[in-house]
């Protein structure tokens, strides 16, 4: 009987795994929708792509770059990349765990010569001994406990508000001091380690963490949700948080690389998106303000955050994500593990997080992803 079962079981698997994957839509019928739904809801402008079997299948840009001179946004236009820097950066990071230079669980203090207090912008940790617990897997899975961003706590008073490793809140504040390691601890330039082992492995001629002067020519300004126009910014500090500039076309290369593991080894690909905390939170933001709510749809979906991503059990597999913003800035990635696909969605329009959940949808079929939890105010229907 239990050899019956067993083989039941195998025979299972097996046609679960040579199942056919789901068809795509055509380009043509994409580019259809996508149009549809931006005109609906005054979407200015918005970039896709599709990465699927380890091929960049299309790269497509609809819209304005800049609404006013009705200029065009092509897949060569630079677009803000927003938080889709720390999943470049994350992966980079992870480059430098297989080569023995960086340990995921080892205090961050320890690579230091000083106290971390000791150094430029940290005086404020003074006192705070959870500076000395905080390891680099605390930082790329948003459980430092320190808050998104410090102009956000009362007088700028940065704080832990709970013990690194206890709870998950979204934090960029804890990706400054992880690159405050690598610069002061390892002696790394961010910039050009990103450059070289990111940007240059993928092909991302037009992708930058700071701002380049011939990017000029051609960028995207953006656009608030009442429509309201925002100029480009011109970023001149780099930041592991979010200072990618960067294109369509070389979004969809730097993630077909990433989803194919491309200078990872197996180990480091597999926990890149390997489920490391259980995020169980009503909403991502606010982020501190939200750290100690619940919302029971979390579980079942064994929804968490990987490395500088967050992943879930969608109803093809495993999945993960990462989504980017500001008040002028709507970006967001999904991608499927088993179907080898994801989709890269760059807004120079906020408004096109309204329209987010259906092109996944049309494109992707149904994933599961929690937008009840990234865009409450947008697509929570409880």
């Amino acid at each position: 009987m239990r050899f019956a079962v067993f083989s039941l079981i195998l025979l299972f698997v097996a046609a679960c795994e040579s199942a056919p994957k789901p068809e795509l839509p055509s380009s043509a019928d994409i580019t259809a929708e996508t149009r549809r739904l931006m005109q609906r809801e005054d979407v200015k402008g918005l970039a896709l792509a599709v990465v699927t079997a380890g091929e960049v299948r299309d790269v497509m840009s609809f819209g304005y770059r800049n609404v006013e001179r009705k200029e065009p946004l092509e897949t060569d236009t630079i677009m803000y990349g927003a938080s889709l820097t720390k999943a470049a950066f994350a992966y980079m990071v992870l480059q430098l765990v297989d080569e023995g230079l960086v340990d995921l669980d080892r205090p961050i203090a320890d690579y230091l010569d000083r106290p971390i207090p000791d150094y430029e912008g940290w005086a404020v940790l003074e006192g705070d001994e959870d500076w000395r617990r905080v390891t680099p897997r605390h930082v790329l899975t948003h459980t430092t406990g320190l808050h998104n961003l410090r102009f956000l706590e009362p007088n700028r008073d940065l704080k832990f508000h709970f013990t690194p490793g206890d709870a998950y809140a979204y934090s960029g504040e804890g990706f400054w001091l992880l690159q405050l390691m690598l610069e002061e601890g390892l002696g790394l330039d961010v910039k050009e380690e990103m450059q070289r082992r990111m940007f240059d492995r993928f092909d991302m001629p037009n992708t930058s963490m700071q701002w380049r002067e011939d990017f000029a020519d051609n960028l995207a300004d953006g656009y608030a949700m009442d429509g309201s126009f925002e100029p480009h910014d011109e970023r001149s500090n780099v930041a592991a948080s979010g200072s990618m500039d960067t294109t369509i076309a070389d979004q969809a290369k730097m993630w077909r690389g990433m989803l194919a593991g491309e200078g990872l080894s197996a180990a480091s690909r597999a926990e890149w998106v390997r489920p490391q905390f259980p995020i169980r939170t009503a909403q991502k933001f606010p982020t501190i303000e939200n750290y100690d709510t619940s919302d029971p749809r979390g579980e079942p979906i064994n929804l968490s955050a990987g490395l500088g991503v967050e992943t879930w059990d969608g109803p093809q597999g495993r999945a993960f994500a990462k989504g980017g913003h500001n008040p002028w800035t709507g970006n967001i990635v999904i991608c499927q593990e088993v179907e080898e696909r994801c989709l890269v969605l760059l807004g120079n329009s906020v408004r096109a997080e309204i329209i987010y959940p259906e092109i996944v949808e049309f494109v992707l079929g149904e994933t599961d992803y929690p937008w009840w939890w990234t865009y409450p105010a947008l697509h929570d229907p409880e």
